[in-house]
């Protein structure tokens, strides 16, 4: 467990010149190193190296350069150097008193790789007077590396890739819309009016839907009538009526002679105001604003009759323009086209898949689990409709769900080359560069990722590469996922984690391997070493990595 781990440091006698001329030696109590154990974090390993100087130590003369080297199986690696010289030394470098001491602090940083979770941080000394160099005995300070933060290389490949959705609907809602005109004073229906282009094509509409009922089905009719605001109220208001009524009439004889039946509404609007407005504000007339800013001044109907007239009287386009084409039923027809049913979009595809939309095949694929019945139709689909990216990107996910992170590449690319700026293969694009170590080339792909409702998951993992452990923890949000978990490990809410772990919908080896790691921080041996065994048991690739672990290494592994 991290905050049970201590670090002694060795007692080490330093000879630098000649037996008239020593510096003493240090103790353990001269270094220390924080963190301790060095912790990786956004692929670096930080240390924060804090020395003292005794008194009468740095001769005045003499200056000494302390490089830390971080040592491991297969290699080392030197952090960087920090110079300090005696009081009568010419540089730039930190004077340490004689008479005092002094104390010093160096801050160093190395590459992480992954033998470094078992190594060793030694500090060496390059001591000189003069031209002469002494030879005094490096001096280990800490021993491994706890690299937590670095199995979000693991937990990403768990990530919800990035799926285009189909926009494919069984129920498409649709409308059409015509316009019966009347005489002035008149509800009598005329006969040319009925040969007008939008009767007819709501006529031809209500044939098309007797001919093909499966496809397509009448949803109601809505029938609204008006009159013109240029004869009294009451006159109006049953001028207008009657016109719904002959309508209404109308309508119901050609749903008869089509064989369709629905509920037909009918409303009426004795006074078309704001009709009126709606015209005359398109309209050219000279002097529009005035006529509207005159009408609005009045609420009470028989004024506002009265206004109308004398407007008509003195602007004779109102007249001929204007209030003509209020004296109207307007004919709603609400239908909807019935797509086909999962078992028809199987059947279909079964025959021939070139009968189907792009959107049928897009769904069609997520009509079943057998993710080689998903690659089959999505192929289907990409060579059928080569200028749709989501086929391409949706095998991407597919691939990159299955491990097989080459192929999730090509297809990603391909999606890309057809539209480089879909939101689903720039999160997947994101995806990959961090599948791979790459935070540089995730964060480019990801701020192109807008849109997608997996880009919050792909930027908790960012977030996590970066060592912004708080931030990916907030972008994770309500994510159930191991690389959530593994945010509030390291934000040390272990609880929370918990609880996440728990409810990881499909719970694998890395699954097991965090509860252990939160069972080892919270003193839970039992259930650490319970989870490893369930963790080794799944991915036996996991007992090398427990080993070196320092999560674990309080514990005797069982393997």
């Amino acid at each position: 467990m991290q905050n049970k781990i201590f670090w002694a440091l060795p007692v080490v006698a330093v000879a630098i010149f000649s037996s008239c001329s020593k510096m003493g030696s240090l103790s353990a109590d001269n270094f220390t190193v924080v963190p301790n154990p060095l912790e990786a974090n956004a692929g670096k390993v930080p240390a924060t190296i804090n020395g003292t100087f005794p008194e009468k130590y740095m001769k005045k003369k003499a200056t000494v350069t302390v490089t830390p080297v971080l040592r491991y199986n297969g290699g080392e690696v030197n952090g960087q150097s920090a110079m300090f010289q005696g009081e009568k030394v010419e540089g730039n470098n930190q004077t340490i008193s004689y008479r005092v001491g002094g104390n010093y602090t160096m801050r160093t940083s190395f590459d992480f790789v992954e033998p470094m979770r078992k190594s060793e941080l030694y500090l060496k000394f390059d001591a000189r007077k003069g031209k002469k160099t002494y030879n005094v005995p490096e001096v280990k300070v800490a021993d491994g590396v706890l690299a937590t933060s670095e199995l979000v290389k693991r937990t990403v490949k768990g990530a919800n890739a990035a799926y285009a959705a189909d926009n494919f609907q069984r129920i498409v809602k649709q409308k059409q819309e015509a316009n019966i005109q009347f005489l002035i004073n008149q509800a009598i229906i005329r006969t040319g009016e009925l040969k007008g282009v939008s009767v007819q094509q709501f006529l031809a509409t209500l044939r098309d839907i007797q001919a093909d009922t499966e496809a397509k089905a009448v949803e109601n009719i809505e029938i609204a009538s008006y009159a013109s605001p240029d004869g009294a109220f009451q006159f109006n208001s049953e001028l207008a009526q009657n016109r719904g009524k002959n309508t209404k009439e109308y309508i119901d004889k050609e749903l008869v002679a089509n064989g369709l039946k629905t509920d037909v509404s009918t409303k009426y609007t004795a006074e078309d105001w704001e009709g009126f407005q709606q015209l005359v504000s398109k309209s050219n007339i000279q002097d529009k604003d005035v006529i509207l800013r005159v009408l609005s001044m009045y609420q009470d109907p028989e004024e506002r009759e009265t206004q109308i007239r004398n407007i008509s009287a003195a602007y004779t386009e109102l007249t001929k323009e204007i209030l003509p084409q209020l004296r109207r039923s307007r004919i709603l027809l609400n239908y909807e086209l019935i797509g086909r049913s999962d078992d028809q979009i199987k059947a279909q595809f079964a025959a021939d898949p070139t009968k189907l939309s792009v959107d049928e095949l897009i769904y069609a694929a997520s009509l079943t689990n057998s993710v080689a019945e998903k690659q089959t139709i999505l192929q289907a689909a990409a060579k059928q409709y080569p200028a749709d990216y989501r086929a391409y990107n949706n095998l991407a996910t597919l691939a990159y769900q299955q491990g097989d992170y080459t192929a999730a590449r090509q297809y990603v690319d391909k999606a890309l080359a057809i539209n480089g700026a879909a939101p689903e293969a720039n999160v997947n694009n994101g995806l990959l560069q961090l599948v791979n170590g790459n935070a540089n080339a995730a964060t480019q792909a990801l701020a192109k990722g807008t849109g997608s409702a997996e880009l919050g998951e792909a930027m908790g993992n960012l977030s996590l590469m970066k060592g912004n452990y708080a931030q990916a923890a907030s972008q994770f949000g309500e994510t159930v996922s191991n690389s959530a978990a593994l945010a509030q490990i390291l934000n040390k809410d272990y609880v929370k984690a918990n609880s996440t772990l728990d409810r990881v919908a499909q719970p694998d080896a890395m699954t097991s391997y965090l509860k252990a790691i939160v069972a080892a921080r919270t003193n839970n041996a039992d259930k650490a070493l319970s989870n490893l065994r369930d963790a080794v048991a799944k991915d036996p690739e996991l007992a090398q990595l427990a080993k070196s672990d320092l999560e674990f290494s309080a514990l005797k592994l069982p393997f």
